[in-house]
């Protein structure tokens, strides 16, 4: 479980293919608090840690993973949004987010609004349903608060603290985008949907 309240940025450092996808990524936690088989949260996607370094860990990714998400994409240099799983007791600052990405959603347009800058993305129609206004979605790992919905897209503001401790400082327009819909969202149209 995470929160959606990215807590470093790390690089990937190294992507090799033997079957699955193995990724190097290095990062500033520090790794002697990571066990192996511990979870992070790796621009939205829920990842096992396979190997430790002093700077850096890997995970690999499965072909399922790199069908729905952006992590085909990395390559030497991309940089991630990371979180470390919840603990007991950790502050839940964003919304409850499981790590596994329902799809991709696109960046049509981006425009300055006052400091922050006004995103609109367009989601697939079999998950737009699931987004509303004032609503929450994970977008590449990051809790973010739906501000108006139109059919399949929907509008989103990024403070600038946002853009600068997150990767999104990075996003352009026609970028793809990990999408997890809100599990609480999901669960009110699954029973409107039995009662309907």
């Amino acid at each position: 479980m995470f929160t959606g309240i990215v807590t470093d940025i790390g690089t990937v450092r190294q992507v090799t293919r033997k079957g699955d996808l193995r990724a190097r990524i290095a990062t500033a936690y520090n790794t002697d608090s990571i066990d192996i088989g511990a979870s992070i949260a790796c621009s939205g996607v829920c990842l096992t840690v396979v190997l430790l370094g002093p700077d850096w860990f890997e995970v690999e990714i499965s072909a399922e993973t790199l069908d729905k998400t952006t992590l085909g994409q990395w390559r030497d240099g991309t940089r991630v949004n990371l979180e470390r799983a919840l603990k007991v007791g950790d502050e839940l600052g964003g919304h409850i987010v499981s790590g596994h990405v329902d799809g991709l959603a696109h960046i049509v347009e981006m425009r300055p609004e006052g400091d922050s800058v006004r995103y609109t993305f367009e989601a697939p129609r079999s998950l737009a349903k699931f987004i509303a206004p004032k609503g929450s979605v994970a977008l590449n790992g990051t809790s973010l608060t739906v501000n108006e919905v139109d059919g399949c897209r929907f509008g989103i503001n990024l403070i600038p603290h946002t853009q600068e401790v997150t990767t999104w400082g990075d996003a352009k327009i026609g970028d793809d985008v990990n999408l997890e819909i809100d599990t609480l969202a999901r669960y009110v149209a699954r029973l409107a949907e039995m009662q309907g």
